[in-house]
């Protein structure tokens, strides 16, 4: 899946029940993220964290939707080992998570090559993570390693980044931007609009080059 591309309406069965990813999504953001299979440790951390991080994701109007290629009864007793493993999951366990067990979800997504999804020792999605708007297009996406544990902190940041960049749309945020820190006013305002838009002020950054193109405010 592309940046801009629209998810489609894919139907799949999960830990919650049927679903039809457009309807179950309606008006929220989604993070969408895949596994290799069941029983991975790594996997069980991260979907452990997600878990007891659900309220972050339900105050940011985010639904939280896990993938991974083994049946329903395997994700159930998974689902149970991660409760006891992390002992924080507040009542019961709060997303579903998809069952694919025919991969042809896995490769519609483009987690996993078609020649690959029978072969039960390469046929393991990778792992994806996508962040998905109210219109279901595809607005960002992170790929790890087997090896390296996704961070939550930074999953609810990037969200944080794009409803604000949405809902004002003349800044970008800058590196290791946290919520109510210095943004970055894009270079196509002009100075006079952004003195209109941003009357308590921002800082002009003068450059070596002469070039004069950073400008950041915190009155957003």
């Amino acid at each position: 899946m592309r940046l801009g591309q629209t998810v489609p309406n894919f139907e799949a069965d999960t830990t919650k029940g049927p679903i039809k990813f457009h309807e179950w999504q309606g008006n929220s953001w989604v993070v969408l993220f895949s596994h290799p299979a069941d029983f991975t440790p790594v996997c069980t951390t991260e979907l452990g964290r997600i878990a007891v991080h659900q309220p972050e994701f339900a105050k940011r109007n985010t639904k939280c939707l896990a993938h991974s290629v083994d049946a329903l009864h395997s994700h159930v007793d998974w689902v149970n080992d991660i409760k006891s493993y992390c002992l924080d999951i507040p009542g019961d366990f709060p997303y579903p998570i998809i069952a694919d067990p025919t991969r042809d979800l896995a490769v519609s997504l483009g987690m996993l090559d078609e020649e690959q999804k029978k072969d039960p020792e390469v046929g393991k999605t990778i792992r994806a993570l996508f962040i998905i708007s109210p219109d279901h297009k595809v607005r960002l996406s992170m790929f790890y390693p087997m090896s390296t544990g996704r961070n939550v902190d930074e999953i609810l940041r990037t969200i944080d980044s794009l409803q604000l960049t949405d809902r004002l749309k003349v800044v970008a945020t800058p590196a290791n931007w946290t919520p109510g820190t210095k943004v970055m006013i894009l270079p196509n305002v002009t100075d006079a609009e952004a003195h209109k838009l941003f009357p308590k002020g921002f800082d002009k950054v003068s450059m070596p080059s002469g070039v004069n193109y950073v400008r950041t405010t915190d009155n957003y």
